[in-house]
Formats: structure tokens, sequence, C-alpha cells
């Protein structure tokens, strides 16, 4: 039956595989050096790819710590610089502006009174005043020359006071010697001795006066330099470690990723941990620098401007209350005298067009406005000034009653010149330095608390913003350090592992 079935030939294979539809057979050597190489390629490949990220990772990680490190140490000496040096330098030369012009009230109001003690003033208590404020006008000195060394336009400044001062004090000492020799009636001192006070006022318009305010206005330019330069800074860098931050958690979360997938793991607990110590380090950072910026804003711009302005209202109203004296103790300059107190007041508070017969309907006006509407200040000026850098919890009432009991002085000064210029020099002497409650000074004490309380508070919060912004510093020089050394062990306690359970599973 096999023989007689017919033989079925298989048809004949086609002569390439390409003809009939079909892929090339593979070659079996070809299939072995290809795997071979594979095998080389990859134990090279991956250990060198994680290497080169981790290496980018902890690069990036020592980069954070030093750029922090940096900040921190930089906000350190910027607060330093701006709350323990210039600050206080700006304020004590602040405090000899006011002693100075004090002291020039008190040698004008011995000859005021001369002997007379029915005044309520004596000539013993203003001479009393005047040797306080010579107290302090030292200490001031002496404080504002701390600096002075470092900067010639400051050191030339308090030389300038210094030899002005000498000279005023000479000049003092001589006209209150003359005065006790000099018997004469409340108000008309003889002629010699009001030429020696002339010569003093004279020398402390002339010299002490512009050179106080020469310091004053070169250590504030250099506050204000200061501050500019640190916070620019502070908002600079931060914007750098949120940059550096970014890329270093970005990497971390790369390097994760790749590990969990060449070693089907779904997650590293080391690399984790480094993750999110870095994430900490970076928003402490970014916390930091911002926090930074803010107290050093509140320190100059919410305090320490307003305490500059008002400081300078308290010298500049010492200055116009001892021009009342003059006005009353030289009846030659009594024009000059007059035209000076009005400027002052100007300078405290600036109503446009004021004099002294306009002023007080003037203010009274712009007062109803601003209690009808707290934000129309009509007024420029120091107050101005004051008035529109309220920033603190109670610091409202203080400057309304500031201000209150500043309109009340002014309004003894009218009566001071009513009284003079009705002849009737006694009274208006009596009026003008006594401290009894009533009378000028007294009123002027008042203003001067309500002042001072005022001036307290913003030095206060520009003393708490600087200590604030030290205490949040605390630690922050060797934490990055700290944090950064952890990640770098972190990842490479994290990745060992890896590497060596590789090389044992393709050993």
């Amino acid at each position: 039956m096999d023989l007689l079935t017919p033989a079925v030939k298989p048809p004949p294979a086609p002569r390439h595989r390409r003809s009939a539809g079909l892929p090339p057979a593979p070659r079996e050597g070809g299939t072995r050096l290809q795997a071979a190489a594979r095998e080389r390629r990859e134990p090279a490949t991956t250990p060198a790819r994680i290497r080169v990220m981790a290496l980018v990772a902890a690069a990036l990680a020592v980069a954070l710590a030093a750029l922090l490190t940096f900040e921190v140490r930089r906000e350190r000496g910027g607060l330093e610089v701006i709350g323990r040096q210039t600050a206080p330098v700006v304020m004590a030369s602040s405090d000899l502006y006011f002693a100075l012009g004090d002291m020039d009230a008190q040698l004008a109001n011995i000859l005021l009174v001369g002997n007379d003690t029915g005044l309520g003033f004596t000539r013993g208590d203003a001479l009393k005043i005047y040797q306080e404020r010579r107290g302090q006008v030292s200490q001031a000195l002496q404080r504002a020359s701390e600096t002075a060394d470092a900067d010639p336009e400051a050191a030339r400044a308090v030389r300038d006071i210094l030899d002005g001062l000498g000279r005023y004090e000479t000049l003092a000492a001589q006209m209150v010697l003359l005065d006790e020799q000099e018997s004469h009636p409340a108000g008309r001192p003889t002629a010699s001795t009001l030429a020696k006070y002339r010569e003093a006022t004279d020398l402390l318009k002339a010299v002490l006066l512009p050179a106080a305010q020469g310091l004053i206005d070169r250590n504030s330019q250099i506050l204000e330099e200061t501050y500019q330069r640190q916070r620019g800074l502070a908002l600079t860098v931060r914007t750098w470690l949120m940059a550096v931050g970014i890329l270093l958690l970005a990497a971390l979360f790369l390097l994760q990723v790749y590990v969990s997938r060449r070693f089907h793991r779904w997650l590293n607990p080391a690399l984790a941990l480094a993750t999110l110590i870095a994430a900490v380090l970076v928003l402490s950072g970014h916390t930091l620098t911002t926090n930074g910026a803010e107290y050093l804003r509140v320190a100059k711009k919410d305090s320490f401007d307003s305490v500059l302005a008002l400081n300078r209202a308290r010298a500049v109203s010492y200055d116009a209350n001892a021009d009342e004296s003059r006005y009353l103790l030289d009846p030659q300059r009594a024009g000059q005298y007059e035209k000076a107190f009005l400027d002052k007041t100007l300078q405290l508070v600036a109503l446009d067009g004021a004099t002294l017969s306009t002023f007080d309907e003037r203010l009274s006006a712009a007062q109803r406005a601003y209690r009808a509407d707290r934000t129309a200040i009509e007024w420029q000026g120091f107050y101005g000034k004051g008035f529109r850098n309220i920033t603190f919890v109670g610091e409202r009432e203080l400057a309304e009653k500031t201000l209150e009991t500043y309109q009340v002085y002014q309004v003894d000064d009218r009566q001071i010149r009513q009284l003079a210029s009705g002849g009737r020099l006694r009274s208006a002497i009596a009026f003008c330095t006594s401290y009894n409650p009533g009378d000028s000074n007294y009123h002027f004490s008042e203003y001067d608390k309500a002042l001072s309380a005022w001036i307290d508070m913003n030095e206060g919060w520009f003393e708490r913003s600087i200590r604030d912004g030290e205490r949040q510093l605390a630690g922050w020089t060797v934490i990055p350090a700290v944090a950064a050394v952890l990640v770098l062990g972190l990842l490479a306690l994290g990745l060992r592992r890896r590497l060596a359970e590789y090389h044992r599973s393709i050993g």
C-alpha cells in the first residue's frame, strides 16, 4: 500500500525568508555577542548613573547648607550693625542736639529770672537743669563718637562739636559769673552779660547745632544704606535658596524613582529620610530669610523711622522753647527769635501759609478733619511723618495725645507774647519759665512726656524686632551643616546596599 501511495513532496523552501514575508533568522553567534555586550554595559551603566545622581544631590545639599550659613551670618551682622551700632549712634546724636538746645535755653532763663525768687522758677533751678543737660551732652557725645573713627565725615562732626563745646562752655561760665556780679531786674540783664549770651547762642546756632545735625544726617544715611543692602540681600538669597532647594529635592526624588524602578523596591527609607530633611531645611531657610527681612523692615521702617522723626521733633521743640526765653530776654532780637519760633513750629507741624496768628485755628481745623477721617492728615513736618507711620497697637492714642498737648503749649506761646507786648514783662517771664500747673513750662513738660511715651513705644518695638531677629538665628550657624551631613550620610547608606545587591545579582 505504501508503494502504491504516491509520495507527496513538500514545497521547496524559498531561498530567502524575506521573500516569504518572514524576518531574517537570527544568527546564533550574533545573539550570544549582543547578550554579552549588554551584560558588560549594564553593570557599568547602572552604578554610574546612581553615583552621578547621588553626586549631584550631594553637591546641591552642600550648596544649600553653605548658602544658608552665609545668609545667617550676614543677617546676624546686619542686625548688629543696625541695632547695636548705627541706630544707637543716631539716637545719641539726637539726644546731643536736644541737650545742647536746652542748655542754651537754661542760660537764657538764668538771665531772665536773675535774683527774683517770686516767679515760680529760680536762677538755681535754671543752673541745675543746665548742669544736667551738660552731663547729657557729654554722655551723648561719647556714644556718638564710638563709631566716628570709622567714618571721616562723622569724625569731623565730632571734632567740630568738641571744639565748639569747649568755647561755648567758656562763654557760658563767663556769662554766669558776670550775671552774679551785676544785679538787674528780671529779664533785663546788663549789656555786657547779654553780649556774652549772644556770643554763646550765636556759636550754638552757627557751629554746635549744625554739627550735631550733620552727625544725625550722616548716621541716618549709613543706617538707611545698611538697611536697604541687608533687606535686598535677604530677599535675593531667599530666591537662591529656593532655587537650590527645589533642585535638591528634584534630584533626590529622581534618584528615589530610579533606584525604586531599577531594583523593584517601592521605597528606599534612607533616601526618603534624606529627602524629608532636605525639605525641612529648604522650608526653614525660606522662613528664616522671610522673617529676617520682615524683622528688619519692622525695625527700620515701622519703628526707627518714627523714632528718628520724633526725636528730631523733641530736639526742635526744646530749641523752640528756648526761643521764647530769648524773645523775652533780648528785645533787639525779638523779631528774629519770633520768626525762629515759627520756623520750628512749622518743622513740627507744617501747615501751608500758617503764621503765629493763624496757626492755632489752622491746626484746630486740621484736627477736626482728622477726627472725622483718620486718613485725612493735612499737616506735614515731623508729626506728619509720625502720624503717617502709625503701625503699633496703642500708638495712635499716644500720637493724638502728643499733638493735643502740643496745641495747648502753642496757645501758651501767644499768651507770653501778649503779656510781653502789653508791658507785663515780669508776668510773661513767670508764665514762660514756671513749671506750676497751668503755666507754659508745665504744659511743655506735659507735652514732652506725651512725646517721650510715643518715642519710647517705637524704640521698644525697634529693640524687640532686633532681639527677635537675633533670637531666630540662634543655632543656625551649625544647623545647615548638620543637615547637610545627615543628607550625605543617608545618601551613602541608602545607595551602598542597593549597589552591593546589584553587584551580587550580576556576579
